[in-house]
């Protein structure tokens, strides 16, 4: 457990906002796909001296001195994630997911280029050229779509293709339950001659664990956040492959001046090395036990939800995520179910569903399993889980969310007031709480 001695003398009030937070996650359960708990080691490297130092640069190639320590952190944890990725090049430096696509598109698309990714919607990233992002206003984003079935649209990215001839094609996303068929985007951008960037920010702790099939042999850049299924601290990698390097020779270094000058300033050295830690430990035997248990519990978790009436995307899982649809108990009812869990200590999020007729309004649940597993949860708790969601949809029917706005604001407000008058939730969070003090948080015991 963190000590806070210091902090708590000079400033009591972060401190008992940083209690609260820890009380919040030890009697309450993570199961939003992309929230993970790390490990002591890694929130330690978080807080070191290295917060203090400016590092703008490269090593070997800073703009400011002193930074020969900092030269061999940055160094070391890119060898680790070369090592344990399989690739060339590695880039450490992105602030968070969000930059590290960005970088990409810098790097290797003027504006206004045509660039193809999986619409948000869909269970894409809205960095993928969702039409509210930033990368949809300066390149022409063109969307494609998974089936009703939740599986890819093959025929459909293979046409929009070799119709729009993109600069790039991102696969992976942000609410895809179902292993991502790296090879067969690879042969339609190799045959339009696009680049394949792999974002795996969701997957990458699978992938290292050998529970995901890797994209190293079929994309020309991977982009990914550290603080998912990885258990790192929230940052960013942008991996380059052999594959990238044949294609263009220069790829490296492309990415490299996209971050600094194009982009970043000086990278937060106490982040990377807290991302070298989770990678050291990403890379030990027991990790791929880890990645084994995510996927088991999640499929777990998925097989009950569906013995108990709901209705999943793809009919279950692959990885670390599922994504419950809705609608057949109403449409827009992703807010109704995000919010009651939380009042009994259960945190997923609302999340769209293909065709999703309601982005801001959505009718999916998304849930994972690597806070849970990492806490030491298993099959059996999975089961246990999944009857409190159930319960918890049930006492939801007599609710339906009207198309009309102001009705819409009516019924929310008065569900808002029902979640603090009903004993139903405060009775099932005493049974949340006394379920989660038997699987202590890492960083809490």
């Amino acid at each position: 457990m963190m000590h806070y001695d210091r902090l708590a003398a000079s400033d009591p009030d972060v401190r008992a906002l940083i209690s609260a937070e820890d009380e919040r996650q030890r009697t309450g359960l993570e199961l939003i796909p992309s929230e993970n708990h790390t490990s002591p080691a890694v929130l330690e490297a978080l807080a070191t001296t290295f917060s203090d130092k400016y590092a703008e640069g490269y090593p070997g190639r800073r703009y400011y001195s002193g930074n020969a320590v900092a030269d061999k952190l940055e160094t070391l944890v890119q060898d680790r994630a070369k090592a344990l990725f399989g690739v060339p090049y590695a880039n450490v430096q992105p602030y968070s997911g969000s930059p590290a696509n960005f970088a990409v598109y810098v790097a290797t698309c003027e504006p206004g280029d045509p660039i193809m990714g999986l619409d948000l919607p869909d269970g894409g990233h809205l960095t993928h050229g969702w039409k509210f992002s930033a990368t949809a206003k300066l390149w022409t984003s063109i969307p494609y779509h998974l089936k009703p079935d939740g599986s890819f649209d093959f025929d459909e990215i293979a046409r929009l293709a070799k119709e729009h001839r993109p600069k790039i094609i991102w696969c992976g996303g942000t609410a895809v339950p179902r292993a991502i068929p790296f090879a067969e985007f690879a042969t339609i951008a190799d045959e339009v001659g696009a680049l394949l960037v792999a974002d795996i920010s969701h997957i990458a702790g699978l992938v290292a664990g050998g529970q995901h099939e890797s994209p190293v042999a079929h994309a020309h850049l991977i982009t990914t956040t550290t603080h998912k299924t990885l258990r790192g601290p929230r940052g960013a990698m942008i991996l380059v492959t052999e594959k990238g390097l044949a294609k263009d020779a220069d790829l490296a270094s492309k990415i490299d001046k996209a971050i600094i000058p194009g982009l970043q300033g000086g990278p937060h050295l106490n982040t990377i090395s807290g991302i070298g830690v989770a990678l050291h430990e990403a890379a030990a035997p027991e990790f791929k036990e880890y990645a084994r248990r995510v996927v088991e519990n999640a499929q777990a978790l998925s097989s009950s939800l569906i013995a108990h009436g709901f209705t999943l995307i793809s009919g279950g899982t692959d990885n670390h995520l599922l994504l419950v649809d809705l609608r057949p108990t109403g449409m827009g009812r992703g807010k109704l179910m995000q919010d009651a869990l939380e009042r009994v200590g259960l945190y997923a999020n609302m999340n769209t569903v293909p065709q999703d007729p309601h982005p801001l309004r959505p009718s999916g649940l998304r849930l994972g399993t690597p806070a849970a597993t990492t806490r030491g949860m298993g099959p059996n708790e999975m089961e246990r889980i999944a009857e409190w969601i159930t319960k918890v949809r049930d006492h939801l029917t007599d609710i339906q969310v009207p198309e009309d706005k102001e009705e819409r604001k009516a019924v929310m407000r008065a569900f808002s007031d029902r979640l603090s008058t009903d004993t139903f939730y405060a009775d099932m969070k005493k049974d949340v709480e006394a379920f989660c003090a038997g699987f202590p948080v890492p960083a809490l015991t």
